[in-house]
């Protein structure tokens, strides 16, 4: 047996102290903020079990499927769980049967583990860099000059550190398709020569803000080829930044919590901040999630202030000096303005862009939608920090077809009426079982059964003491309030559109089972978390309104040698390592595709795919890597294309602009810069198959 890979660096994950610095303001080295005992779970969790169990009692439940239909007439809870889990895919201990060219769709040859400083992807497929950091898209914007950089020059160019991607049809125009990037934060060490932490000039702090929110950029195939470029200038490309407007929409807007001195109606917001994964809605707009806002804020003043992990003190950017509403003891509301889903239309260039208050206010790493029986949307979201929750809202509208203006201007306010719930998760193995190692139980897993507490539905609140409207200002601590279950970093949430199983990325948490802090449980069950897990859930019935789930834990990330691992029960000695899983998506296949940030196994970041169903479900094969000190972000799985962001790329600690960590992506002598990756078979054929 091989030695186990190292873990690195003594901060979460295999971080840079550089990256925590400036992508989240050293969370993970501050006070955790919910030091919440979520002493009010027991009545409102029992009331419910109570229930629910009553309702499946009397039913027979129909499982459907996209690959086949299985019936269960009056089972108990939790054998109508178990059947909706192991639908697809086999039971531990059932033997697998493999094949020789592995799951369609990741029938290539996995990338070894390296630290090359470069994109490596499998033998027999190619790349490019689609746009970078500074590249002009907008009319009259400047070919990018590092050293004669102005904001309006950003604002008219690709933002910095690229994060989520989405690519949209363009109806009428060949080879063409709409990308759109959120640009998650700045690295103002990185981006300016000279740069004086402690003094930043005007210029740099308003380039910082140009360099933050969202492109929209048009983009061209090559024919015969997957590579793809931007097309300057054209009419639907966009930049929206730190000062353009936003609308507060839904039933927080208009409240006195968001209203301030520039905005005494609280429906008018400059800017959107921290933008890091999203969503692609089936009515054609996009969702960004606001995360790490709380860093761009100083002087936080109240008990609040500190649940989001606002600091007392001065920020690291400085911001307050140049604008007074970065100053929460000039301006308390302005903070409670950021935290929130955007949706962006794409093809209206003139359109605001809107806050959608509904889906509640936290760290939000990502809002992908999927749609009921009846066309509801369903939103699935994380709140990006150590010990905090699983969140889905299920809109009260449904989905109007086609695109006529009525049906666009309809389909806008889906996301503004509904009901925002929050999850509390329950094992079915007994607690001795789960002893913080990350060893199997006896049943061979982690698994269990949960419920989603509701928080708010319009203008009504269902958490003891709280208005509706502090529900979806303060939705923290309405999760607190109602006893939600501390989670280990959710970040990105995805629907299968295959099966409808929701997988959850749990990054890491270096706290877990640390004196003073929550201990384990079934769905975190190692201590000191390194390398995180992705959980699996399904809703009772396969209803996403459901007020149920199953729930197991798909993978339990690490080496593959490490005994505290799990692959779906596929053997481990077939797949790849994997450590901290941050975005996901899905392929035309069914399979999960995992890009990570901040390997802890000593190798660079990547972007894996896995098999979620059939026999070889647990088939986990790393498809790419990126350069130095980046991170894998995005990404976008189509038939014949990936496309990745690499994000911070050279941000290693004591790397500069005049010391760079990386050459990447245009080599010695020029500045390192955030890039969006495609990757292609060089044959032409499918990705994978």
């Amino acid at each position: 047996m091989r030695n186990l890979l190292p873990f690195i660096s003594s901060h979460p994950g295999g971080r840079s102290a550089l990256t925590c610095r400036f992508r989240c303001g050293d969370a993970c080295f501050k006070e955790t903020p919910n030091t919440s005992d979520n002493e009010y779970a027991g009545d409102i969790i029992a009331g419910a079990v109570s229930r629910r169990s009553m309702m499946r009692a009397a039913a027979v439940v129909t499982v459907a499927t996209a690959a086949g239909t299985a019936a269960l007439t009056g089972p108990s809870a939790p054998q109508a769980e178990a059947v909706a889990l192991a639908g697809h895919g086999h039971k531990p201990g059932r033997p697998h049967k493999p094949s020789t060219s592995g799951a369609r769709g990741l029938r290539f040859s996995p990338v070894a583990p390296n630290k090359d400083d470069q994109v490596t992807v499998p033998d027999g497929y190619a790349q490019n860099v689609v746009i970078r950091w500074g590249e002009p898209i907008l009319r009259g914007a400047p070919a990018f000059d590092p050293d004669k950089q102005t904001a309006k020059a950003q604002a008219g160019q690709f933002g910095y550190n690229n994060d989520f991607l989405s690519l949209l049809p363009l109806r009428g125009e060949r080879g063409r398709q709409v990308m759109v990037a959120n640009h998650e934060y700045t690295d103002e060490i990185l981006m300016f020569r000279g740069y004086d932490p402690a003094n930043p000039t005007r210029e740099q702090v308003e380039i910082a803000w140009a360099a933050h929110g969202l492109s929209v950029v048009v983009v061209q195939e090559e024919h015969r080829t997957g590579r793809l470029g931007p097309v300057n200038r054209h009419p639907l490309n966009r930049r929206l930044t730190a000062t353009s407007e936003f609308r507060m929409t839904g039933p927080a807007a208009g409240s006195t919590l968001l209203r301030t001195s520039a905005d005494r109606t609280g429906r008018k917001v400059l800017g959107t901040l921290n933008n890091c994964a999203g969503g692609t809605t089936p009515w054609g707009t996009t969702l960004h999630g606001e995360e790490n806002f709380n860093q761009y804020f100083a002087n936080g003043t109240t008990a609040m202030h500190k649940r989001y992990g606002i600091g007392s003190g001065g920020t690291e950017r400085k911001w307050e000096r140049f604008d007074r509403r970065f100053d929460l003891a000039k301006e308390p509301n302005e903070a409670n303005r950021f935290g929130w889903v955007v949706e962006l239309d794409p093809y209206d260039p003139d359109s605001t862009p809107r806050k959608r208050t509904a889906l509640g206010r936290f760290k939000h790493e990502a809002a992908q939608p999927r749609l009921t029986s009846d066309g509801r949307p369903v939103v699935y979201m994380g709140d990006d920090e150590k010990f905090d929750y699983l969140y889905k809202f299920v809109s009260s509208k449904r989905m109007k077809k086609g695109n006529s203006r009525a049906a666009r201007e309809h389909n806008l306010t889906l996301l503004d009426e509904g009901t925002l719930y929050v999850a509390k998760l329950t094992g079915d193995s007994p607690a001795n079982e789960i002893d913080g190692s990350g060893k199997l139980p006896n049943d061979g897993e982690f698994d269990g059964s949960g419920v989603w507490i509701p928080l708010a539905t319009g203008t009504t609140s269902h958490v003891p003491g709280m208005t509706a409207e502090e529900v979806y200002v303060y939705t923290r601590l309405a999760g607190d309030k109602v006893g939600a279950t501390k989670m280990d970093r959710p970040e990105d949430v995805e629907p299968s559109p295959r099966t409808g199983r929701v997988y959850v990325a749990l990054t890491n948490n270096s706290d877990r089972g640390k004196a003073g802090k929550p201990g384990v449980d079934e769905a975190n069950p190692r201590n000191s978390n390194k390398h995180g897990q992705v959980l699996e859930l399904a809703e009772n019935w396969d209803d996403p309104t459901s007020d149920g789930f199953a729930w197991r834990l798909f993978l339990v990330a690490g080496d593959p040698e490490d005994p505290a691992t799990y692959f779906a029960g596929f053997p481990k000695e077939s797949v790849s390592p994997i450590s901290c899983p941050d975005n996901v998506a899905f392929d035309a296949h069914g399979n999960l595709w995992i890009s990570t940030d901040g390997n802890a196994l000593g190798s660079h970041d990547g972007l894996f795919g896995v098999a979620t169903h059939g026999d070889r479900r647990g088939e986990l094969k790393q498809f790419l890597t990126v350069p130095t000190g980046a991170e894998t972000c995005g990404p976008v799985i189509q038939d014949r294309r990936v496309l990745v962001a690499v994000q911070h790329p050279g941000e290693i600690d004591g790397a500069s602009v005049e010391k760079p960590a990386s050459v990447w992506p245009d080599g010695p002598g020029k500045i390192v810069r955030p890039a969006v990756v495609a990757v292609w078979r060089k044959d032409g054929r499918d990705i994978g198959v």
